[in-house]
């Protein structure tokens, strides 16, 4: 009797604990699903927030199309094409049948150049210990021997710091890249040496001279065997016409239409007493479709510059930021190391990396966590990187096919990034 009373307390007991184990069981998977649920739905709002900001803009015909990509992690959240690759003819006319947009579709990405191409270039001759960022840049190009170059190292071209002009119509006074090298270095410089932060196209084609001189092969060489095909971009290259007639890629300006305001309108503030309107006439007259957009990497560089010139897709672009984002590694190869990539995003006294914009009073970036880095093109593209959300934003827009609006500027897309960022980082502060 005692012991079936002993049996029958300890039954008891152990259904207890059964109960109490299969209830806290029951919990940890509600609150798990709960989390996965709420994951997800996140994820769902983002992608509805970025077609709602995306789409709408199409729809009101304020950009032609857009293609964007979202990584976080090893996983790309969101990856979408909008509108059209090409939507109008030279003469501004809708065609009957637009070119859609696909995430296939090569981009002018201009700017982004001088990330993607040269300053990766520069970070890899620093790691094989071929050049150091503080030397100075006279050790290489001889140009830049001359009493007022001579403190100019290539850590100011990289920060925009040396003092060169910001942009000059070079293809006035030079018609190759030996030619445009030359000139550059016979400009008289803007400000001192270091005294302040000036954005210069002029500075990244330096740099692109020294990559040649230090490599000893041309730029567009030296990048595909040492950056596009190591990486895997195969969709990557200058001049991707003289490769294929077979890519995909998105159109962009009718012709130069803006570049030409910039000789011709003294408001812009690019007026140079030595520039006579009538000494050249070049103009492109049809829409650049795998022609470089940019003036100086086409017509005075043959479409091959350190600061304009490259054509690539979403895709390839994340391969690089990848790498970037992974401190120099490819799956188990150490492509760059990690103490060359920390130096090139460390922020200098003017709020930036080298070659990298990391000030967050950028609009692509605006309020960004310390670390984040990235960079814009003028043709509408930009490369937003948030290390401590092991995040990436890639935005590629073909604005320049709707042509040049009523204040003869092209449609600021400041306003779509900013927008953008800002939903990713909601998303990511709430997951």
């Amino acid at each position: 009797m005692r012991s079936r009373k002993i049996y029958t307390m300890l039954s008891a007991k152990l259904n207890y604990k059964l109960s109490v184990l299969v209830i806290s069981l029951t919990l940890i998977a509600g609150v798990t699903n709960g989390q996965v649920k709420s994951a997800g739905n996140l994820q769902s709002e983002l992608v509805h927030r970025i077609d709602s900001i995306l789409q709408s803009q199409v729809d009101d015909s304020k950009i032609p199309g857009a293609v964007i990509e979202i990584k976080r992690g090893d996983s790309v959240i969101y990856k979408q094409a909008y509108g059209f690759a090409q939507k109008f003819n030279y003469q501004h006319r809708l065609l009957a049948n637009p070119e859609k947009m696909t995430t296939k579709h090569m981009f002018d990405i201009a700017s982004l150049t001088k990330v993607v191409g040269t300053t990766t270039s520069i970070m890899l001759l620093v790691d094989r210990g071929l050049i150091k960022v503080d030397d100075p840049v006279g050790k290489y190009v001889k140009a830049f021997t001359t009493p007022d170059k001579a403190a100019i190292t290539i850590r100011h071209l990289l920060t925009h710091t040396a003092g060169l002009y910001e942009w000059y119509p070079l293809y006035y006074r030079a018609s190759n890249k030996q030619e445009t090298f030359k000139l550059i270095g016979e400009l008289p410089l803007a400000f001192p040496v270091g005294a302040q932060r000036k954005y210069s196209d002029l500075g990244f084609t330096i740099l692109g001279e020294l990559v040649e001189t230090v490599s000893g092969q041309s730029l567009d060489q030296f990048e595909e065997q040492n950056i596009f095909k190591p990486l895997g971009m195969t969709h990557t290259m200058y001049n991707p016409l003289q490769k294929s007639k077979d890519f995909k890629i998105a159109s962009t300006s009718f012709g130069n239409p803006y570049e030409h305001r910039m000789v011709y309108d003294p408001e812009l503030g690019f007026q140079f007493k030595e520039i006579k309107h009538d000494q050249w006439n070049g103009w492109r007259h049809y829409i650049l479709k795998g022609e470089v957009n940019d003036g100086n990497a086409w017509y005075a560089e043959k479409g091959v510059a350190g600061a304009a010139g490259i054509f690539s897709t979403v895709d390839d672009i994340q391969k690089l930021v990848d790498m970037l984002r992974n401190k120099g590694k490819v799956g188990d190869v150490q492509f760059i190391s990690a103490n060359t990539i920390n130096t090139f995003l460390t922020k200098d006294k003017f709020n930036n990396g080298l070659g990298w914009m990391m000030d967050p009073e950028n609009s692509f970036m605006k309020n960004g966590p310390e670390g984040t880095f990235g960079h814009t093109g003028f043709t509408g593209t930009s490369i937003c990187v948030v290390p401590s959300k092991d995040v990436s934003i890639i935005l590629l827009i073909n604005r320049q096919q709707m042509g040049l609006i009523d204040n003869k500027e092209y449609y600021n897309v400041n306003a779509i990034r900013a927008q953008v960022f800002k939903a990713v980082m909601a998303f990511c502060n709430a997951n």
